[in-house]
């Protein structure tokens, strides 16, 4: 694994994931959030975003954190993949992780997200995570079905699995088509 997805829900504990996984495996972490968000949560210009995406998606190894599949060079970063990781947790999961998130780093700004973007507590961002399910879900299990037959999900419906997996074996990953 040298080109790694982490997908999911907000809250899934990807973020979490990605940056032990990146650690574990001595590959750079990239948090779309840090290239996405722009300080005072102002959206960023979307070409020059997708541009840099698509340098990110260039490199020779990754984990890249975050979803964005729309924008932001999102099939160039499928198709350079050699393995996603989704987070297809219960809605429960996700908001009990934002939660816990919002509880224990409210005002400040976590490592992960760009500089100027305090943790807050956002009605539409909870929303978002509400019905993820049914709005952004489908999405995502579209964008897993592109994947090719030499690429390698894992889908996790249990933070429990995903950190078995970090404890386990990573060499083997299910290959596409078997994991969702």
């Amino acid at each position: 694994m040298q080109r790694i997805l982490v997908m999911g829900c907000s809250g899934s504990g990807k973020t979490t994931f990605a940056r032990a996984l990146a650690e574990r495996l001595a590959l750079p972490y990239v948090s779309i959030d840090a290239l996405f968000w722009q300080p005072g949560w102002r959206e960023p210009d979307m070409p020059a975003f997708s541009a840099a995406m698509a340098e990110v998606a260039a490199q020779d190894a990754w984990v890249i954190d975050g979803n964005y599949i729309r924008h932001g060079a999102g099939e160039l970063r499928r198709a350079r993949a050699d393995t996603v990781f989704w987070f297809d947790l219960p809605r429960i999961a996700c908001l009990a992780g934002i939660m816990r998130r919002i509880v224990s780093s409210y005002g400040q700004v976590r490592p992960e997200m760009a500089p100027g973007c305090p943790e807050r507590v956002d009605w539409a961002f909870l929303r978002y995570v509400w019905t993820y399910r049914r709005e952004q879900r489908p999405k995502l299990v579209a964008y897993v079905q592109g994947l090719r037959t030499d690429q390698h999900l894992v889908a996790f419906t249990s933070r429990r699995q995903a950190n078995a997996c970090l404890a386990g074996d990573l060499a083997e990953p299910v290959p596409a088509g078997a994991g969702a």
